[in-house]
């Protein structure tokens, strides 16, 4: 039997919702994540948008890369 491991070199992950804290935790439980198999937050790009309703929506975007 043979295994063969790959080292993820990088990741973008994506989030969104309604409120900044919400976003702000999920990003957080998955910097924990992410530390276990060596990736750090290289960039984070933010955007908001305004809905029908009035009210704000935001997406982020994390991008981790593996620590050097």
């Amino acid at each position: 039997m043979n295994f063969q491991l790959d080292i993820i070199q990088d990741k973008v992950e994506f989030f969104e919702g309604e409120s900044l804290k919400t976003i702000e935790k999920k990003i957080s439980e998955q910097i924990e994540i992410n530390k276990g198999i060596l990736l750090s937050v290289h960039s984070v790009n933010h955007q908001t948008t305004l809905q029908e309703n009035g009210r704000p929506y935001h997406t982020v975007m994390v991008h981790f890369k593996i620590k050097k």
